[in-house]
C-alpha cells in the first residue's frame, strides 16, 4: 500500500531524525491501541510493535511513509508498573518532542472507547491545547461494543470536546482508516 520505512527509536532527543517531513504523532495511554493505528494506517501488520503487556513502547519511533511524512509512536502513559524514574524519563522525553519539533503537524490523542476520557486523557489534551498544539481525538477499540454502547460512548467523548471531531477506529475492520487518512493529509503543509 505505502512504501512505509522504520526511520529511528530515540530513547533522548539528540537520536530524534532530521525534521525533514511533516511528523504525525500519536499519544495515548498504554494499551490503548497507538502501535495497531499505526499498522493499519501503513497497511504492514508488524510495522509497530503490538503487546498485549502495556508499557513495552519506551522510546519514540519514527516511521517514515514514502517521501511525504512521518508518523511518530510516543510511549503511552498511566502505566503504573514502571519505576517513577523510567514514567519522568518518557515524559521529558514526549516534552521534548511535543514542545520542540517544528515539524509536528498533527497528534493523534487515542481514547479507548470502551473507557472515554480518564484524568490522563483530560491532562493531555488541556497539555496540547495551552501549547497550541494541534490534535485528533481517535476512539480506539470501537468494534468491542455493540451499537447502542458506541452511540453512548461516543456522544460523551465528543461532549468533552466541543466542535472536535471525534473519529472512530477498529484495528480489526479497518473502520476510520480512510478518514484519518484525509485528515493527516489534509493538515500537511
Amino acid at each position: 500500500m505505502f512504501d512505509v520505512e522504520f526511520l529511528a527509536s530515540a530513547a533522548n532527543p539528540q537520536q530524534f531524525p532530521p525534521e525533514t517531513f511533516p511528523e504525525y504523532a500519536f499519544l495515548g495511554r498504554s494499551n490503548v491501541g497507538k502501535s495497531s493505528l499505526l499498522n493499519r494506517l501503513a497497511g504492514k501488520k508488524k510495522l509497530a510493535f503490538v503487546s498485549s503487556t502495556p508499557g513495552r513502547t519506551q522510546t519514540i519511533n519514527f516511521f517514515r511513509v514514502g517521501s511525504r511524512l512521518c508518523l511518530v509512536d510516543l510511549p503511552g502513559y498511566g502505566y503504573a508498573r514502571v519505576p517513577k524514574s523510567e514514567s519522568a524519563h518518557w515524559k521529558e522525553l514526549a516534552d521534548a518532542y511535543l514542545l520542540r519539533r517544528q515539524t509536528l503537524e498533527l497528534s493523534l490523542l487515542l481514547i479507548d472507547s470502551r473507557r472515554g476520557w480518564m484524568e490522563p486523557d483530560r491532562a493531555l489534551r488541556e497539555y496540547l491545547e495551552y501549547h497550541q498544539r494541534p490534535y485528533l481525538v481517535v476512539a480506539t477499540k470501537i468494534d468491542k461494543l455493540n451499537r447502542k454502547e458506541e452511540e453512548k460512548g461516543m456522544r460523551e467523548m465528543r461532549a468533552e470536546v466541543p466542535g472536535r471531531e471525534v473519529m472512530p477506529f477498529s484495528a480489526l475492520s479497518g473502520r476510520g482508516v480512510r478518514e484519518i487518512w484525509q485528515t493527516i493529509t489534509k493538515t500537511k503543509s
